[in-house]
């Protein structure tokens, strides 16, 4: 009982301030007192992969969990795009978006959070965390969805990217992930007026988001998903019940694809994105996600729909 008392007392406040500093990055973007970063580190190309000018059969903007703190980590050390990258070249890739923070900035990289990140380091992920439920939080969600959809697309615009070309954009997201993917459309939509692709790996989200202006978005999952598991309990909007909420509507219009790659979990050395977890035929966990990714890609944005873009492009 004295431990959980000692939790409750250490713990209580340090949430509390999260869920307080969480929000500040969002009402100072609305406040209009500061403006999200658009500049990136020297060493840090804007994206990887096929040229801009051939043009790229599309763009695929990764949007990472809950570890992401800087411009270049990620929770598999970038395995997944490196991976995609080598897999399909005729695509360019930006990682470099920071989903957890509406005025892009690097949590790690800011003086404070380095010092915490150096001494509790489990603060970073809390922040993240409280970010991703500021984002599903319908007082702040617009907002949010707002400036992080800006980031994206000024990001986008830095790598090569023009406005009414037709190229496509993806959006990869592993869990929390998802639930900025999924906001960031409508903002995508309006800024660049492009076709966009959603994929979800393990994604966790309110369902609450329109994704109207989205052509499909494709569901990778797994049964011994926990983490995801999680956010179809405790978001109504994904509840079957709630026929009319937006996650809904976009299954009953047959937006929705699910793709099973059992036994995978979430994190732990048999996710999603595990280089040494084994299936049957020889593939890594890895090798199959990536597969997956480029295979959805590839049906839906071939060669031909690369030469026909082409073609449109002054």
């Amino acid at each position: 009982m004295n431990d959980f008392l000692l939790w409750v007392c250490v713990l209580g406040p340090v949430l509390l301030a999260e869920a307080l500093l969480a929000r500040y990055e969002v009402l100072a973007y609305s406040a209009g007192w500061r403006s999200p970063a658009t500049e990136l580190p020297e060493d840090v190309p804007y994206a990887r992969g096929a040229a801009p000018d051939s043009p790229p059969v599309a763009y695929l903007v990764y949007l990472d969990g809950i570890g992401k703190r800087r411009f270049r980590d990620t929770r598999d050390g970038g395995q997944l795009v490196r991976a995609v990258l080598a897999g399909a070249p005729e695509l360019r890739v930006l990682g470099q978006v920071q989903p957890y923070s509406p005025l892009a900035e690097p949590l790690a990289d800011r003086p404070v959070w380095s010092w915490v990140g150096r001494h509790v380091g489990l603060l970073l992920f809390l922040h993240n965390v409280m970010q991703t439920f500021v984002a599903a939080d319908h007082r702040y969600r617009p907002l949010y969805d707002r400036a992080v959809g800006s980031q994206i697309a000024a990001q986008l615009r830095l790598a090569g990217y023009q406005p009414d070309s037709g190229v496509p954009v993806v959006l990869l997201s592993y869990s929390g992930g998802a639930q900025v993917a999924a906001g960031a459309v409508d903002a995508l939509h309006a800024r660049l007026r492009s076709p966009l692709l959603l994929i979800m790996l393990g994604g966790f989200h309110n369902g609450a988001n329109d994704l109207t202006h989205a052509e499909h978005v494709h569901q990778l999952t797994s049964a011994n998903d926990r983490i995801e598991r999680v956010g179809t309990w405790i978001f109504p909007q994904r509840w079957p019940l709630l026929r009319r909420s937006q996650w809904n509507r976009a299954v009953r219009a047959g937006k929705i694809t699910v793709h099973r790659l059992d036994p995978a979990t979430h994190v732990g050395p048999r996710s999603y994105i595990s280089p040494e977890a084994r299936l049957p035929d020889g593939r890594s966990y890895l090798d199959r996600t990536t597969d997956t990714v480029i295979a959805i890609i590839r049906a839906r944005y071939g060669a031909t729909a690369a030469t026909d873009v082409g073609d449109r492009l002054p």
